[in-house]
């Protein structure tokens, strides 16, 4: 049985994360041994997903078999300026950006490798681009064919496009919380 003394909260990175295999791991702010994060631990805050680089809050818990995530507090995407933009996002005020509508939509197809998809806004045709430098800029790595999210999308030089990505769950809290 696991004393009280070896769960504690802290803040990290995550080095790398892969949803193939379950699992990936945090680096801690303050040092340490490397985290494990399970993807069941991801999955109970409502992502199957996460970006390599981004900053995670977790209350982990010391174990024979070293430091684990036990739950995932909360997630901060990278900032932007840590990744490449894109040229039609280069142009507009981020703020701007923040303020626009988070819209329901469905993924239609992601390709990690190619580092694109399209998503479709509910009860709408047109595609809508997803950029994987966006979904990064989000906190997310990969998206799945039929998967739930909601989109800030802006019309771009080529047709509409994302310029954020949350998973249903996270739009959800977020939409929840007090103004």
């Amino acid at each position: 049985m696991e004393r009280s003394e070896d769960v504690r909260g802290l803040f990290g990175h995550v080095k790398w994360f892969d949803p193939a295999k379950g699992f990936g791991f945090v680096v801690a702010d303050d040092g340490g041994p490397d985290i494990l994060l399970h993807a069941n631990v991801l999955r109970n805050f409502g992502q199957s997903t996460i970006a390599d680089g981004t900053h995670i809050e977790l209350t982990v818990q010391k174990t024979d078999r070293g430091v684990q995530a036990i739950e995932v507090l909360s997630v901060q995407p990278m900032a932007e300026s840590a990744t490449p933009g894109l040229s039609d996002l280069a142009e507009i005020d981020p703020d701007i950006l923040k303020t626009r509508p988070l819209e329901p939509a469905r993924v239609k197809w992601f390709d990690k490798s190619k580092g694109f998809g399209f998503a479709n806004i509910f009860s709408e045709t047109e595609d809508i681009f997803v950029h994987i430098e966006v979904l990064r800029q989000s906190g997310l790595a990969d998206l799945a064919p039929g998967e739930a999210v909601c989109l800030r999308v802006i019309d771009g030089k080529r047709g509409r496009m994302a310029t954020e990505v949350l998973l249903w769950d996270a739009a959800v809290r977020e939409d929840d919380t007090p103004s």
